[in-house]
């Protein structure tokens, strides 16, 4: 029998498997070379590949910077950000140089910047948090969250091919819990969501580690009769509402759950799309389930009532199913 293949594999091996094809990659980041990056995303990497993967100050600020430089000169580098908490330090990089280089100047600027976020048990408030709905908001940057071990892989691929600056989000509570068979061959391109589980009573909208909780939560429901379709969004930025639209239509109603804090966020975004733009097909109001807004807290039990759970997603839907 094969060995497993966990997430954390997948993003380790679509990252030897870009700089294997494309000399002008490299990987640029904290502890990432003989080290193997703070969850070995990179291990043995640098054996593999000398020269092309080597290690940062700690300054975030600083290896952004250096790699918007790299790709005006025609690189192609991968970031790697310790936590994404730690991505702010170079947040003025991020959003006001690569995202805007294109528009400014022509010239594309074709760098992955992986942010390991969401929350794990005792991460607490500065390794913990959801960040893509901050990076989703300025124009020129794409935002990816891949839910499964394949998208792990083949998304990091697909963005490190892209012209512009992508923020891949891997969400860590999944990188050695989440595990598949093997590699894909193929995959949808960025952009375009995925219908996880097909159903017709509900629509359950998630996107990265919340998609694993909505389909445990919709096999809990299917006991009570109940069919929810869950729909895996892959990326924040761009998009799909197409594909959420035609769910919608088919079930009428609709449940966003995300991760990251109410405020503005994805789930906000999808139900003020699906409310403006298919209110006809709806036969509920739609509901979003969040994380608290609070900072997110250290201890295990307070940490598992902070941010949304299977039971928390099952008793969500089964109102909305109830109205």
């Amino acid at each position: 029998m094969a060995t497993e293949i966990t997430y954390i594999d997948a993003i380790r091996e679509a990252q030897a498997h870009a700089l294997r094809d494309d000399p002008r990659v490299f990987i640029y980041g904290q502890d990432v070379a003989a080290f193997g990056g703070a969850f070995k995303a990179t291990k043995n990497l640098a054996k593999e590949f000398p020269g092309r993967v080597f290690d940062s100050p700690i300054s975030e600020d600083a290896m952004v910077g250096f790699a918007v430089g790299a790709a005006i000169e025609g690189l192609r580098p991968i970031i790697e950000m310790q936590f994404a908490d730690f991505s702010t330090v170079g947040f003025n990089q991020i959003v006001n140089q690569a995202a805007t280089l294109f528009w400014r100047t022509g010239v594309p600027c074709p760098i992955t910047v992986r942010l390991p976020f969401g929350g794990t048990s005792g991460g607490g408030p500065f390794h913990s948090q959801s960040l893509e709905t901050i990076y989703a908001h300025y124009p020129g940057l794409i935002v990816l969250t891949p839910a499964t071990v394949e998208d792990a892989y083949s998304m990091l691929l697909e963005a490190v091919a892209i012209d512009d600056p992508v923020i891949f989000c891997e969400h860590k509570f999944l990188y050695r819990h989440l595990k598949a068979e093997k590699l894909p061959t193929e995959a949808l391109p960025v952009g375009k969501a995925r219908i996880a589980r097909v159903g017709r009573d509900l629509t359950i909208v998630a996107y990265s580690a919340m998609v694993q909780d909505a389909l445990e939560a919709a096999n809990e429901l299917l006991t009570e009769g109940w069919e929810v379709e869950v729909v895996d969004l892959r990326s924040v930025k761009p998009l799909d509402t197409d594909t959420v639209m035609a769910s919608v239509a088919r079930t009428g109603k609709l449940l966003c759950v995300g991760e990251s804090w109410p405020w503005g966020g994805v789930t906000a975004e999808v139900i003020a799309r699906v409310a403006s733009e298919g209110y006809g097909l709806l036969d509920a109001p739609p509901q979003r389930l969040n994380a608290k807004d609070t900072p997110v807290p250290y201890h295990p039990n307070l940490w598992a009532a902070h941010r949304p759970t299977v039971r928390a997603v099952a008793a969500a839907a089964r109102k909305i199913l109830r109205s």
